[in-house]
C-alpha cells in the first residue's frame, strides 16, 4: 500500500490533503484528532531538520576534495545578491503600493529584538559561537553552520574510514527527513484543518492588503529579478529552469514552510539535473539558512508599513539602509517557519519605532504567516535550486563546455532517457 502511495506525486497528495482539511474543517470543526496530525507532522520536522542539516555540511566538507569543481564562489555570490536585490525591490514595492496596517494592541510576542547593527552583528557572532549541542537543541542554525564547518575541515585530516561512517550517517538522516515528507499531506490535512477550524477562511482577511503586497512582491522577485540574474550569468532562457524549480521545490516549501526540511527535495532535484555532487551537497544545505530573499522581502515590507501606519517619513538614504541591513540578517534568519519575522523590531528601530509596536507588526506577521511565511519559504527554498544549478552552469560555459539548460530541465522531468550525470552539460541533440 505505501508504495502504491508513494507513486503518486508529492505535490498531487498534498494538493489532496490541502482539500480535505479545508473541508473538515468547516463541516467538522471540533474534531480536535485531526488537529493531532499537524502538530505530529511539525514535530517531526523541528526535531530532524537541526540534526539533518549539521550532519549533511559536516559530511560535505569532510568529503570535500582540494581542486574540485564545486562552483562554491558563485553560489555565495548569487545568494548575497539575491538577497540584497530582494530587499531593494521590497523596498519600491512599499513605495509604489503603501499599506497601512491596523496595529492590534493585543499582539504579544515574547522575546526581545537588537536595536541597531552593531547589535546585530554582536548577536551573529554570538550565536555561531554557541554550545553545538544546545544549537543542536534549539535549531540556532548559524551555529549549526559554523560547528558543522569547524568539525567537517577537522574530518578532512581524519582516516578514510571515518569520514565514510560520516557520510553514512548523513545518508541515514537525510532518509529519516525524506520518510517525514513522504507523510506530509497527513500533516498539512491537520494543519489546515487547525487553521480553519480556529479563524475561518476570513481569519486572514483584513490584512489581505499586506498579503498581496508580500505575495506580489515576492513574485516579482522570482519570476522577473531572479530570472534576469540567470540570463545574466547563462545568457539563455532562465524560464524553463526557473519553473521547474518552482514546481519541484518551491510547491513543497510552500506547505512545509521550512527551507531547511525542504533540503533533501532540493537535493534530490539537484540530481535529477545531473549537477556536481561535490557542488550542491554544500551549496544546498548551506542556502537553507544563507539565501533568504523571501525573508528580506517580509522584513522590509512589513517595516515600511509599519513606517506608513505612523505617518513616518522615510528617506532614500535610510531606505538604501534599510536594503543592506535587512540583507544581512535575514541570512541569519531561521531555517523554519516564521523565523524572519523576529528580524522586524531590529529593522524597525531604524525608524525610531518602538519595540512595543514593533512586537504588534510581529503579531500580524504571525496572522498572515499561514500565507506569507508559505510563499516566503518557497521562493527561499527554489532559489536555492535555481541558483546552484545557475552557478554550475556559469562554471562550465566559462571552460567553454556546452550547457542547454532547457534541455536538462526537459531530462530532469524524464522526458529524455540520456542518464542524469550527463543530463545538464550536453547540447540538445
Amino acid at each position: 500500500m505505501f508504495a502504491k502511495y508513494r507513486r503518486v506525486s508529492l505535490i498531487v497528495r498534498i494538493l489532496i490533503g490541502l482539500v480535505i482539511g479545508s473541508l473538515l474543517g468547516v463541516l467538522v470543526p471540533t474534531w480536535t484528532g485531526i488537529g493531532l496530525l499537524g502538530q505530529l507532522f511539525v514535530g517531526a520536522l523541528k526535531g530532524i531538520a537541526p540534526v539533518m542539516v549539521f550532519f549533511l555540511i559536516m559530511a560535505a566538507v569532510s568529503a570535500y576534495k582540494s581542486g574540485s569543481q564545486n562552483h562554491f564562489g558563485s553560489v555565495v555570490v548569487m545568494y548575497l545578491a539575491a538577497t540584497l536585490l530582494s530587499a531593494f525591490a521590497a523596498v519600491g514595492a512599499s513605495w509604489l503600493f503603501p499599506v497601512h496596517l491596523v496595529l492590534p494592541q493585543a499582539a504579544k510576542v515574547a522575546g526581545g529584538a537588537p536595536q541597531s547593527l552593531a547589535k546585530v552583528i554582536s548577536d551573529l557572532l554570538t550565536n555561531a559561537v554557541g554550545n553545538p549541542l544546545a544549537a543542536i537543541v534549539d535549531a540556532n542554525y548559524l551555529s549549526i553552520l559554523f560547528w558543522a564547518l569547524m568539525i567537517g575541515f577537522a574530518l578532512r585530516l581524519a582516516s578514510a574510514q571515518t569520514r565514510q561512517v560520516v557520510n553514512e550517517v548523513s545518508h541515514a538522516v537525510t532518509s529519516v527527513a525524506q520518510l517525514i515528507i513522504e507523510f506530509a499531506p497527513f500533516g498539512i490535512t491537520g494543519l489546515i484543518y487547525t487553521t480553519i477550524s480556529e479563524t475561518g477562511f476570513a481569519g486572514v482577511a483584513k490584512y489581505g492588503q499586506l498579503v498581496l503586497v508580500l505575495v506580489g512582491t515576492m513574485a516579482f522577485v522570482y519570476l522577473v529579478v531572479y530570472p534576469a540574474m540567470v540570463w545574466a550569468m547563462t545568457r539563455q532562457n532562465p524560464y524553463p529552469l526557473t519553473f521547474w524549480t518552482l514546481k519541484v521545490s518551491g510547491i513543497p516549501a510552500f506547505f512545509t514552510r521550512s527551507s531547511a526540511v525542504n533540503i533533501p527535495i532540493n537535493l534530490k532535484a539537484s540530481a535529477d539535473l545531473g549537477l556536481n555532487e561535490e557542488s550542491y551537497s554544500v551549496s544546498i544545505p548551506l542556502g537553507g539558512s544563507a539565501n533568504s530573499g523571501g525573508a528580506a522581502i517580509t522584513v522590509s515590507v512589513m517595516t515600511l508599513a509599519a513606517c506608513a501606519t505612523l505617518g513616518i517619513q522615510v528617506s532614500f538614504p535610510l531606505a538604501l539602509i534599510l536594503c543592506v541591513l535587512t540583507a544581512l540578517a535575514a541570512t541569519g534568519a531561521s531555517g523554519i517557519a516564521g523565523g524572519s519575522l523576529l528580524i522586524i523590531p531590529m529593522a524597525a528601530s531604524l525608524f525610531g519605532i518602538s519595540n512595543d509596536i514593533a512586537m504588534q507588526v510581529v503579531g500580524i506577521g504571525f496572522i498572515i504567516g499561514v500565507i506569507q511565511d508559505s510563499v516566503e519559504t518557497a521562493v527561499n527554498s527554489a532559489s536555492d535550486l535555481l541558483f546552484t544549478a545557475t552557478a554550475e552552469y556559469h562554471d562550465a560555459m566559462k571552460k567553454g563546455q556546452p550547457v542547454d539548460i532547457k534541455a536538462a530541465v526537459a531530462r530532469a522531468n524524464g522526458k529524455d532517457k540520456v542518464a542524469p550525470a550527463k543530463a545538464a552539460l550536453e547540447p540538445a541533440e
